[in-house]
């Protein structure tokens, strides 16, 4: 009997989420959004290997052997090239995998580390909902950008590095509306009646809790995407980025530290635009995806 109800249960969240699919598949804005991360998502695996150049080694030269610097966009590079004769062309491309790994494994992160908390936190209340929540509060207190630029001072940023520094600080914000969530859930009959048939904690929290806040969970990992990128991006704009690799942000930082801020248009908007469109297209998909969290923001009547 425990075997099948999990087996409903299973089967139950996977109608749940094709339903959602299809769901966010009829928003338009949607639609471009899950156009734009699936080439970020292309771009990310291949984007390297696609690259004309070396991004970093490769200089290049115009005809008479001269370094081609801050030249714009010409047949050799169609993006132009930067103060130091680098063709941006490849390191938009090298770029987007950091900038991709950082970006999902950040988002992951976050979302099954605030999932977790807000959960344990919810379900079980008294003690440990009191020192987990005076814990997220504690992370709350703390600003990102000075505490992440505290951490890196003292020690060499890697990827792995910033992308831990991260989830350890954004973890919190899923934390806190799992937590709501879990609240009003494991009030409800179903949860009582499962702890009333003998059901043991970690049953109940996992197989009869868990799967009815998993949509403000998915939710919220999205976001936690975009919050990755963006603060992946700012670290390595003020020179705290992973020093061995290209990244959309180590370009807005080179740029601006060459004083090509103004004049460099082809330098500065390939990654700029990059950042910028899919944080948006996340939030796209996100905003579509809340409307089948919350079918009151649909405005239907």
């Amino acid at each position: 009997m425990d075997t099948d109800t999990a087996k409903d249960r299973l089967g139950d969240l996977w109608k749940r989420s094709r339903r959602t699919a299809l769901f966010v598949l009829e928003d338009n804005a949607a639609k471009l959004g899950v156009a734009i991360l699936a080439a970020f998502t292309f771009l990310g695996i291949f984007g390297p290997e696609l690259a004309p150049y070396e991004p970093i080694e490769h200089t290049m030269r115009t005809e008479d052997g001269g370094i081609m610097r801050m030249s714009e966009p010409n047949d050799a590079a169609p993006l132009g090239t930067t103060t130091y004769g680098k063709d941006v062309l490849s390191q938009f491309l090298e770029g987007a995998r950091p900038t991709f790994i950082v970006g999902f494994f950040g988002g992951i992160g976050t979302g099954i580390i605030g999932f977790l908390v807000g959960l344990v936190s919810g379900y079980f209340g008294g003690r440990v909902d009191e020192a987990l929540m005076r814990l997220t509060d504690l992370t709350f207190s703390l600003p990102f950008l000075p505490m992440a630029l505290l951490v890196l001072t003292f020690v060499t940023p890697s990827i792995a590095l910033i992308t831990a520094v991260i989830v350890a600080f954004f973890w919190k914000m899923p934390a806190r509306v799992i937590r709501s969530e879990v609240l009003t859930v494991k009030e409800r009959t179903f949860v009582k009646s499962a702890r009333a048939s003998g059901a043991g904690h970690f049953r109940t929290m996992f197989l009869h809790v868990a799967p009815n806040v998993l949509g403000i969970g998915f939710l919220y990992t999205a976001y936690a995407v975009a919050w990755a990128i963006a603060g992946q991006a700012s670290l390595a704009f003020l020179g705290f980025g992973d020093p061995t690799t290209t990244s959309w942000g180590r370009m807005l930082r080179q740029v601006f530290a060459s004083g090509g801020m103004r004049e460099a248009w082809w330098w500065v908007f390939p990654p700029a635009i990059g950042i910028a469109a899919v944080t948006t297209a996340v939030f796209l998909v996100g905003r579509a995806f809340e409307e089948v969290v919350n079918p009151e923001l649909r405005g239907d009547e």
